[in-house]
């Protein structure tokens, strides 16, 4: 009864978060639909202490989807990989409910750690495509990671993040509703910069302009003065 149970949550996520598909049927081609089946059964086997059938389940499902869970992970309920391939998921991640990952994600250690070395994701979170999580930190609740970033430290709930190394953009601390959760919608630190220094040089220029009247002016009286 559990697998089936599985199998209709599988099914009514991928249906969620999805657009592109169209029926029912469709899921059981989708890569995230594999290998969540098959991590769900090594996950139980990891937990017994049954390490090489573990890792022999989540390899066989890595050469089949190219998305890599490793067994001892921990994953939360209403998790979706969208296309999924290069995903990597290291052992002691920990991944909270309703979390999206797009193509080429890692959560991933920095391979200096013993323990607990990978990254925690809060609820809610959606990390895009070809995003880096390095290290063992939480990615706050709420949170979303700009593709191509690489994150090295932690992030506060209701958060945003973009760049190399990644920085955070503060969202006021507002709550993201799941329905906003997409890739492209997000701030430009390094644009938002830009323009400021934009305004500032043009405040500047301005000044500079003002300057110059003033000492013409000057000039000019005194030219009538003499």
């Amino acid at each position: 009864m559990a697998f089936f149970k599985n199998v209709k949550e599988e099914i009514a996520v991928i249906k969620e978060r999805d657009p592109a598909i169209h029926s029912n049927m469709e899921v059981f081609l989708y890569p995230s639909f594999k290998v969540m089946l098959s991590y769900r059964r090594a996950h139980k086997l990891y937990k017994k202490g049954h390490y090489f059938w573990a890792r022999f389940i989540s390899q066989r499902a890595a050469r089949r989807t190219g998305i890599e869970i490793h067994p001892g992970a921990e994953i939360g309920k209403g998790f979706f990989i969208d296309h999924g391939s290069g995903v990597i998921i290291g052992e002691t991640t920990i991944i909270g409910d309703n979390c999206t990952l797009y193509q080429g994600v890692t959560l991933g250690g920095t391979g200096k750690e013993h323990g607990k070395r990978h990254p925690t994701l809060g609820n809610n979170v959606m990390v895009s495509a070809g995003a880096k999580i390095l290290g063992s930190f939480k990615i706050g609740d709420n949170s979303k990671i700009g593709a191509g970033s690489v994150v090295l430290e932690e992030v506060p709930p209701n958060s945003t993040v973009v760049g190399v190394p990644g920085r955070v953009v503060k969202r006021d601390n507002v709550a993201l509703p799941q329905e906003e959760m997409d890739q492209t919608h997000l701030p430009d630190p390094v644009l938002d910069e830009l323009s400021s220094l934009e305004l500032s040089t043009d405040q500047l220029l301005g000044r500079i302009v003002d300057m110059e009247n003033q000492i013409r002016t000057l000039e000019e009286m005194i030219m009538r003065n003499e």
